[in-house]
């Protein structure tokens, strides 16, 4: 199989907040943590390094924010080595938003690069499912920390 078009993970929610309350959800880590990493360094912020862990798996990344446009857009880099991940938030009708994330840039043949756009595709599916249900409902879901258990073969 040939690829013609580089692999971009793609996921996309509406949530049934305003604008600005999603932004912050992704840019506070005292909210982000309700559904997403463990611990956050500070908040996303424009040539900003954070650093991002997720201790039950025992995992890091540095974030770094190239761009952000309040209730709009937040364009980082990370992982390693470092991929781009771009934050659209659209105001939508009945005070909610509709949050969108792109992941692109990731190494290695083309195989490789399908593995990590798929991986990230479903991985920011769980985290925009876990926004929605601590946005709207105030319901901590558990998502990331339930989709690799201890003792699950091949985790």
């Amino acid at each position: 199989m040939d690829i013609h078009q580089t692999p971009t993970a793609e996921a996309g929610m509406l949530i049934r907040r305003p604008v600005a309350d999603v932004f912050e959800a992704i840019v506070d880590p005292a909210v982000t943590t309700k559904f997403w990493f463990t611990h956050g360094s500070g908040r996303l912020d424009s040539g900003k390094d954070v650093r991002w862990e997720w201790r039950m798996y025992d995992v890091s990344t540095t974030v770094v924010v190239s761009d952000i446009v309040a209730n709009e857009k937040i364009v980082m880099q990370w992982s390693d080595p470092p991929t781009t991940v771009v934050w659209t938030f659209t105001k939508m009708p009945g005070e909610a938003t509709f949050l969108q994330v792109r992941n692109f840039g990731f190494a290695g043949n083309g195989d490789e690069q399908v593995k990590e756009a798929i991986g990230s595709t479903g991985g920011f599916s769980l985290v925009l499912a876990g926004a929605k249900a601590w946005l709207e409902q105030g319901q901590t879901l558990g998502l990331i920390g339930d989709r690799h258990p201890k003792g699950v073969p091949g985790h």
